[in-house]
């Protein structure tokens, strides 16, 4: 019988949740002192509820990277690099998955592990783009003439047209949050929003109340739509099976010059500060996020990977047609968002302004003085905790 009961929670996904699962069933059978349950919770509660409440419950935590911020000034979760070999940081640190491992290591401290890593990416459905004779659109152009053609579907939701807004504002030569001032200035964020407008009011308009999840399954339940051209990826949908379409993955489209670079997700796997089990948290955690069960029993049971070799993995590769290798150079490009105590304040407010404009047009400078207006809200978090 176990004598040691760890309770974990993470987000409601077959890419959040069944890996975890099956992992933990594995472990218990390795350990058998341990026992490890799971819970999970929406998408959306996953991005709203706040983790510190979280912390005296849970002993194991799945974590956004923007939150390490809040995590330094509350020490609610384990610094990690007190607890792990210097030898397995360092095979993480030169393993990432573009920025996914250092995203979780913030005011000199490893806040949490990188068990996840994904970034907005193109999908498409490969069978209705050759019975159409459509090649896949590779230049902003192209994805413009598709999108008119009532083709094209995109999450919409304020998460998503925000971090599509940092996106577009890289595109135009100028990466977001440079100043305590203001988020970007007010000509690149014009043109990014004019951009965005352009292209999301061709878009369904019930595609302002999906995010990556239900525009994954709405593109591979039905034939109404053949081409995403950014939301955050999800291997599960290229393997064969899982849907009853699958998706294919591809690169950004071009924008002039440059490929677009998509703002990089992912989530972290932290240990809760109020474990009353420290060692065997931490133990689970370093098994879990290893790069022998990342790139075999981990990918194998629908996750994916915050371990490069799992990405390289060619088995890997076999079971989702190629997401890895194709995802990789977009992961690789990756912009990694801010992470101060208190930016999750701006991420949860920000998309309203940046979603009502895109759906409903109006005055852009009046979007980015809004934005800008959250933004010196959020930072006040950041100041205070500097002064402690």
């Amino acid at each position: 019988m176990s004598e040691i009961v760890l309770k974990g929670i993470t987000w409601g996904h077959s890419r959040g949740i069944t890996p975890l699962l099956a992992a933990a069933q594995r472990y218990s059978e390795l350990n058998p002192k341990v026992t490890i349950q799971w819970k999970k919770r929406t998408l959306q509660e996953f991005a709203d509820f706040p983790l510190e409440k979280l912390v005296n419950e849970y002993d194991l935590l799945i974590i956004d990277h923007p939150w390490v911020g809040c995590a330094a000034a509350t020490n609610s979760v384990l610094p990690l690099d007190e607890y792990l070999p210097a030898a397995y940081l360092q095979n993480q640190s030169g393993n990432s998955v573009g920025a996914s491992h250092p995203s979780y290591y913030y005011d000199n401290h490893q806040w949490a592990l990188a068990i996840d890593a994904a970034t907005p990416a193109a999908s498409y459905r490969a069978d209705l783009l050759q019975q159409n004779s459509v090649k896949v659109p590779d230049t902003w152009e192209k994805l413009m003439e598709l999108a008119k053609a009532g083709k094209v579907a995109i999450p919409a939701i304020p998460i998503d047209t925000l971090m599509n807004f940092y996106m577009f504002c890289i595109a135009l030569g100028e990466e977001p949050f440079r100043t305590t001032e203001q988020v970007v200035s007010k000509e690149i964020g014009v043109q990014a929003l004019q951009a965005m407008r352009e292209l999301y009011s061709l878009i369904d308009k019930k595609f302002f109340s999906c995010n990556p999840i239900q525009v994954a399954e709405i593109m591979s339940t039905t034939n109404d739509y053949w081409y995403c051209p950014f939301a955050y990826c999800y291997s599960n949908y290229a393997r064969v099976g899982y849907a009853k379409h699958p998706l294919t993955y591809a690169n950004l489209v071009w924008f002039g010059k440059k490929r677009l670079r998509s703002t990089i997700g992912g989530t972290g796997l932290a240990v809760s500060s109020f474990t009353k089990h420290k060692q065997e948290a931490v133990d689970f955690a370093a098994w879990v996020c290893s790069e022998e069960c990342q790139s075999t029993f981990y990918v194998q049971h629908g996750g994916q990977p915050g371990h490069l070799a799992a990405w390289t993995n060619n088995l890997a590769n076999v079971l989702t047609n190629s997401f890895f290798h194709t995802v990789l150079p977009v992961m690789k490009n990756g912009y990694m968002r801010p992470r101060y105590n208190g930016y999750l304040h701006f991420q949860d407010q920000a998309g309203d302004p940046v979603q009502q404009y895109l759906l409903q047009g109006g005055n852009p400078e009046m979007v980015l003085k809004e934005i800008d207006r959250i933004y010196q809200q959020s930072l006040v978090g950041e100041k205070m905790s500097l002064s402690i």
